[in-house]
């Protein structure tokens, strides 16, 4: 298939004209109806009915045509995108895991980056991903999180790939439930409490090179009976919100957020165990000035929050 018969099909749909469209393309009409007969030909289908009124396209010329347009649009992308004289898009990417004070951060670090050859990237995923992206996509930052018990478990990994890392912040974590939920009006929530309740996980956070399975059950706060896993961090809210009888162990989360979805935070005091979020980036990675304003975001949001 040839794309500028392509080209010539397109011109032809949108003008109805065989005529028409040789004046717009500057190219002698038989040879246009030739390139449109070749097309039909090697399709083998009826690109347009032709009658003494003009050029109609049939049902299979109006798909056709859907399909031409989507071509041919993203190859003048393509092309433009690859010329000489084009500015060159810039990417700024950061792999972080799903928490609602990070993204508070990216929310306002992009206010600040208002270079318009810039496309920014943000991607949450889990401790692993998040290596992987800065070792096989070049990503510039990324922010791994992970239970205070696995930190030499990490580090020796981060070493070993040559990754540096610097703490961001330790955290407990506190539970998210709705404004409904039966043990909302309580001002601590004990792990015994949440046993007849459904609990809500991400599902891809694991641990490299350890069974999963062994990783969930030793990094789970308590042994909810029943789990919802989600895989990313805008269902979660949706079903907090409309279902009372869920609820979620989560890094703090601006009080905006909750009153948008309805839902209150609350304090475990058994829940002793101890989460890190560390940042991580390539050996020989230099800051640049969009690593500083980022990070200066999330200290910001950081000290508002955690």
């Amino acid at each position: 298939m040839n794309l500028l018969h392509l080209r010539y099909a397109l011109e032809v749909a949108k003008l109805g004209s065989l005529n028409k469209a040789s004046q717009t393309l500057l190219v002698a009409a038989p040879n246009i109806s030739r390139s449109i007969k070749e097309l039909e030909s090697d399709l083998g289908i009826t690109i347009f009915d032709r009658n003494s009124s003009g050029m109609k396209l049939t049902h299979e010329g109006e798909e056709l045509m859907g399909y031409a347009k989507s071509i041919l649009d993203q190859l003048e992308h393509l092309e433009n995108y690859y010329k000489k004289d084009a500015p060159k898009k810039k990417k700024y990417a950061v792999s972080v895991p799903r928490a609602s004070y990070i993204s508070e951060a990216f929310a306002e670090f992009t206010k600040a980056v208002t270079d318009k050859h810039y496309e920014l990237f943000y991607k949450e995923t889990n401790s692993l991903e998040a290596i992987n992206s800065i070792l096989d996509y070049h990503y510039d930052l990324g922010i791994i999180r992970y239970a205070r018990s696995y930190d030499s478990y990490f580090k020796s990994m981060l070493e070993e790939k040559n990754i540096c890392y610097e703490l961001v912040t330790e955290f407990a974590y506190r539970i998210v439930m709705n404004k409904n939920h039966p043990l909302a009006q309580k001002d601590e929530v004990l792990l015994e409490e949440l046993a007849d309740y459904i609990e809500i996980s991400h599902a891809d956070t694991y641990i490299p090179s350890i069974v999963p399975a062994n990783v969930f059950k030793k990094e789970s706060v308590n042994r909810a009976g029943r789990r919802i896993f989600v895989f990313e961090r805008g269902s979660q809210f949706e079903l907090l919100s409309q279902n009372t009888d869920t609820y979620m162990w989560v890094s703090p989360i601006p009080k905006y957020l909750l009153e948008q979805s309805g839902l209150v935070e609350k304090v475990c005091s058994d829940n002793t165990m101890i989460y890190k979020d560390v940042i991580i980036y390539k050996n020989g990675h230099k800051h640049t000035k969009l690593d500083n304003l980022f990070i200066n975001e999330l200290c910001n949001s950081k000290r508002k929050y955690l």
